[in-house]
C-alpha cells in the first residue's frame, strides 16, 4: 500500500483555484489515517460555504484511487476559517466572527439592501454561520424583507439577541423604533447608535457579518472603517450614469480606508421579456467603470419582478430554491466567498482613520 509521504505528494496535484497553492501546503489535509486498502482523511476548509468543496473531494479520490493497494478514499469536509485578524482588540461580541463584508452603494434606490439580504440568506443556505447587519440607520430595510415590522429584539444583561431566521441572525435599528418612525439623529448619535448595534449584540459564532451599509461616505462609514477589520466590501449599483457616479465615490473611500473590494454587482442590468433583454437606463457604464478601477463585475442582474413581490411579502427570494432568483444570488454568493478567501491569505493592514474639523 502507499506510504503516508507518497499520499501527501499525489494530494499536492490539487490545487485551491483562488489562492493558487496546492492543498497540502495550504494545510488541508488533517488526521490522514490509513488501514487495509483504505484512506481517511479530513480536508480542513477556509469556509463551510467554500463553492469548490465537492471539486476538491472528487479530485481526491480519483488520485487516490490511482496509488498502489489503495481501494477506498473516504474525505470529512471541515472548515476552520481564518481567525479575525482584530479579535485580541475586538469587543467581546465580535470576537468569534471570522469575516465582515460591507455591502455599499452610495446611492440610493439601487436594491442594495435587498443584494445584502439574498447574498446573507445564500450564505447561510450554503452551510455557512451568517448574521446580517443592517446599518443603514435612516432608512432600514431588513425588518420588511423578512417580515419582522414592528418587533423588538430580546435584551438580556444589556445585550441585543438577534432574531434568527432560516439559520440567518437578523439586527436593524429599525427594531428598536415604532413601525414609520424616523430617526432624527445627528451624525454623531448616529454613530453612537451602530457601535452600540454592533457591540452590544450577541453575535456568536460567525463565519460571515454581512453588513448592509447607507448610502453616502460619512460618518457611518468611517466608523465602521474605524471599529472593524472588513474582510472587503461588495458595491452595487445599478446601470445608469448617476448611480456609476456615486459607485466611484464609494470605490475611492473604501481604498482609502484600505478596505478590499471584492467586485461591483450591477442590480436591475436588464428586463428580460419574450427572450429579449430590454435595457431598462440604456446601455451600462458599469464594464467600463469596473474595468477603469482593475474591478470584477460580480454579477448582472436583471430585473426580477418576482423579487419585489418576495421583498414586499417578507420572503427574500434567495431562500427560494431552483428559482433563478436564487440561482443568481447564490452564483453571486460564491463568488464572495472565494474573494474573501483570496483577499484574507493576504496581508491587509489595519486602516488607521483621522477626521478633522
Amino acid at each position: 500500500m502507499a506510504t503516508e509521504a507518497e499520499i501527501l505528494e499525489a494530494l499536492k496535484v490539487i490545487e485551491d483555484p483562488d489562492l493558487h497553492k496546492d492543498i497540502v501546503s495550504l494545510g488541508f489535509v488533517k488526521n490522514l489515517a490509513m488501514e487495509s486498502g483504505r484512506v481517511s482523511f479530513d480536508l480542513e476548509l477556509t469556509t463551510p460555504a467554500c463553492p469548490v468543496k465537492e471539486m476538491f473531494v472528487t479530485q481526491c479520490k480519483e488520485v487516490l484511487l490511482k496509488l498502489e493497494g489503495i481501494d477506498e478514499v473516504k474525505v470529512n469536509l471541515t472548515a476552520q476559517p481564518r481567525k479575525n485578524p482584530m479579535a485580541d482588540k475586538a469587543q467581546e461580541s465580535m470576537k468569534q466572527v471570522k469575516s465582515i463584508v460591507a455591502v455599499s452603494s452610495c446611492k440610493g434606490g439601487v436594491g442594495k439592501s435587498t443584494v445584502s439580504a439574498n447574498l446573507a440568506v445564500s450564505l447561510a443556505q450554503s452551510g455557512a454561520k451568517v448574521a446580517l447587519l443592517d446599518a443603514d440607520i435612516y432608512g432600514p430595510s431588513i425588518p420588511t424583507l423578512f417580515g419582522l415590522e414592528g418587533r423588538r429584539p430580546q435584551v438580556e444583561k444589556d445585550k441585543f439577541y438577534p432574531f434568527e431566521v432560516g439559520g440567518l441572525k437578523l439586527m436593524s435599528a429599525g427594531f428598536l423604533m415604532q413601525p414609520g418612525e424616523a430617526a432624527v439623529m445627528r451624525g454623531p448619535m448616529i454613530s453612537n447608535l451602530l457601535q452600540q448595534l454592533l457591540f452590544l449584540t450577541s453575535w456568536g459564532e460567525l463565519d460571515y457579518l454581512i453588513l448592509d451599509m447607507p448610502p453616502g461616505t460619512g460618518d457611518v462609514q468611517l466608523t465602521i472603517s474605524q471599529s472593524l477589520q472588513l474582510s472587503g466590501a461588495v458595491i452595487v449599483t445599478t446601470p445608469q450614469k448617476m448611480a456609476l457616479i456615486d459607485v466611484a465615490k464609494g470605490i475611492g473611500m473604501f481604498s482609502q480606508v484600505n478596505v478590499p473590494i471584492l467586485g461591483v454587482v450591477e442590480n436591475m442590468s436588464y428586463l428580460e421579456h419574450g427572450g429579449e433583454k430590454i435595457q431598462l437606463y440604456g446601455p451600462s457604464g458599469t464594464p467600463a467603470l469596473a474595468e477603469s478601477y482593475g474591478l470584477e463585475i460580480l454579477a448582472q442582474l436583471p430585473f426580477f419582478p418576482g423579487v419585489v413581490q418576495m421583498c414586499d411579502k417578507g420572503q427574500p427570494a434567495a431562500a427560494h430554491h431552483g428559482t433563478p432568483e436564487a440561482d443568481a444570488y447564490l452564483d453571486v454568493a460564491e463568488k464572495v466567498v472565494r474573494k474573501v478567501a483570496v483577499a484574507q491569505n493576504e496581508n491587509v493592514t489595519v486602516p488607521k482613520v483621522d477626521i478633522e474639523w
